[in-house]
């Protein structure tokens, strides 16, 4: 069997779980979660990192955040973890699938625009094997159509992507940069792990707001038992 990647671990992982164990700080409050959220946010471009418990929850955390109504549409491609069309099916709404690009296993993008329709509210792209989808037309798809991107990089940490090609702008954006919501995993087999783990990424303060939120059972801040909407408890510990 060949794995698809097997987890290093060290002196230094040993020191830093010792540190949580010997001083108590084991649940989901401690300096290693915020350090962790502050430094993914902006190694990948963006403002805002919410920790999860797993990388299937902060998809199902993201797409909370669009408020869907029963019978929406997300676009998705077929070729990938079930965790996507189950982050949509477990938030009342329809995936809808687009077929992969052969060369590369990703989201044929080409077959996006003729599956949109007043029931579309988001595109999910999905990068796969660490492969970019091509982001600049679905982006511009998204833009013209009032839809909402969120990105699953959960197989692309650290892949990058060349924006605005030919406009005379290019840059190169990391995969988890380009969304307006980006998910991660970081289970045992991702290039980085927490054994379990994943993460939320967005620019939005609004949609950050939200989605840190969901992930800690909607508790309120100026009255935190009194519940004006339904979370979840997908907090990561430290």
């Amino acid at each position: 069997m060949i794995p698809v990647n097997e987890p290093l671990l060290g002196d230094r992982e040993l020191e830093y779980a010792s540190e949580c164990i010997r001083t108590g700080w084991i649940s989901s409050a401690g300096r290693f979660i915020e350090e962790f959220e502050q430094k993914w946010a902006v190694y990948c471009g963006m403002k805002h990192g919410i920790a999860v418990s797993y990388g299937t929850v902060a998809l199902q955390t993201a797409v909370a955040c669009l408020g869907l109504k029963p019978g929406f549409h997300v676009i998705m491609p077929a070729f990938t973890i079930i965790s996507c069309a189950l982050a949509v099916i477990y938030n009342g709404g329809i995936p809808v699938l687009v077929d992969s690009d052969p060369r590369n296993w990703c989201m044929d993008v080409s077959q996006v625009e003729e599956k949109i329709s007043d029931r579309t509210r988001a595109i999910m792209p999905v990068h796969i094997y660490g492969h970019p989808v091509d982001m600049d037309p679905l982006r511009e798809l998204a833009d013209r159509h009032k839809l909402l991107i969120i990105e699953d990089a959960a197989e692309a940490h650290g892949a990058e992507y060349l924006t605005d090609r030919g406009k005379g702008t290019s840059r190169w954006s990391r995969c988890g940069g380009m969304g307006d919501l980006s998910c991660f995993s970081f289970y045992a087999n991702k290039l980085i792990t927490t054994g379990e783990g994943g993460m939320v990424l967005t620019d939005n303060p609004v949609l950050a707001g939200k989605a840190r939120a969901h992930r800690n059972l909607c508790f309120r801040q100026e009255k935190r038992f009194y519940h004006t909407e339904l979370g979840n408890n997908y907090r990561l510990t430290n």
